[in-house]
């Protein structure tokens, strides 16, 4: 099969199983439904389940999908970013640190909006980029990527910002859920008001990241060559930069650290249909998308009626990922 052929299937894969992971999101839940229940809402406007397919069950899988899509394209940018198939918005530190400043701004107190943020947006990204940035200091030398610099740096940053995310919620939490929601993540607070602001971000993202794809192209071959090549590669890597922690920033203070989506799927998506950003931007941001609706759907029903929380899904299937990513890289 050719690659054109082979995007094609990956595309129509992608959709039926998105379709098909929202149908699923409709019809479980705590509450007993049917698809006949389903019918009569859709068809004959049986307000009985309003809210339980549209306010509980659709948002929740609506800001599933785009958690996940907004982590799935934060990681192919900074996989692309970094020149490392190992980089993710976890793994550099990005996602803790994100939502250390959440955490830090609902210890606070801090019900403000800044430049169309809410308080506690503002406080994820100005903590998230923080660590991104020391992140990317650090792992260079004279212009030159250290690899093991930035895994280990990331790894040091995060358990940091972790550690004293936990600190706060010790201080601060008047129950374990809220601790769990922001160490292991969840999505059962999803609200319609949140799948708008994230969808907002996502799009603004994804628009950028599209229209810099082939910058990306030529920053992967080398910051010289990039510049002989004509592209700007300040500029480029500082909307890159930002972008990446928007995304990661606005992700973590709706669902809490979702670990390992931007690691696996642009990973998976670019041995599928190679390394070209201008479709491996998409194509993960879809598959991410897809990837944590699903995952959501085992986190209900693995202990059902206990609901897991997501992150220890998205943990078991990443962690060895990343080892076996590890030992490739050896």
């Amino acid at each position: 099969m050719t690659l054109a052929g082979r995007k094609r299937l990956l595309l129509m894969i992608l959709l039926c199983l998105f379709l098909g992971g929202l149908l699923l999101s409709l019809l479980i839940g705590p509450v007993q439904t049917s698809a006949r229940d389903l019918g009569n809402f859709l068809f004959n406007h049986d307000k009985t389940f309003s809210t339980i397919f549209l306010d509980l069950r659709l948002s929740r899988a609506a800001l599933a999908f785009l958690v996940g899509a907004s982590l799935g394209l934060a990681g192919a940018i900074l996989q692309g970013y970094f020149q490392n198939s190992m980089a993710d918005p976890f793994v550099v530190g990005v996602s803790s640190g994100a939502s250390f400043g959440a955490v830090l701004c609902l210890t606070l107190g801090l019900n403000v909006s800044l430049f169309g943020f809410s308080g506690q947006s503002f406080f994820s990204f100005a903590s998230g980029f923080a660590i991104v940035y020391l992140v990317y200091l650090l792992s260079q030398k004279k212009g030159v990527f250290k690899v093991e610099t930035l895994l280990l740096t990331g790894i040091a940053a995060g358990a940091l910002t972790s550690s004293l995310t936990t600190f706060l919620l010790f201080l601060r939490s008047d129950s374990y859920e809220q601790a769990v929601f922001w160490l292991l993540g969840s999505f059962s607070l999803a609200e319609w008001k949140q799948v708008g602001m994230v969808g907002l971000y996502f799009c603004i993202s994804l628009a950028l990241a599209q229209s810099l794809a082939k910058d990306m192209n030529l920053l992967v071959l080398g910051d010289e060559i990039a510049q002989s090549l004509g592209c700007p590669v300040r500029r480029v890597r500082k909307i890159f930069l930002v972008v990446s922690t928007l995304l990661a920033a606005a992700s973590v203070s709706v669902s809490g650290i979702i670990g390992f989506v931007g690691l696996v799927v642009p990973h998976w998506i670019r041995i599928l249909i190679g390394p070209d950003h201008r479709r491996l931007f998409l194509y993960s941001a879809l598959a991410g998308g897809v990837f944590l609706v699903y995952s959501d759907l085992l986190a209900r029903v693995v202990l059902f009626p206990t609901e897991l929380p997501i992150g220890i899904i998205t943990a078991a299937i990443g962690a060895p990922f990343f080892i076996y990513l590890l030992n490739q890289r050896r």
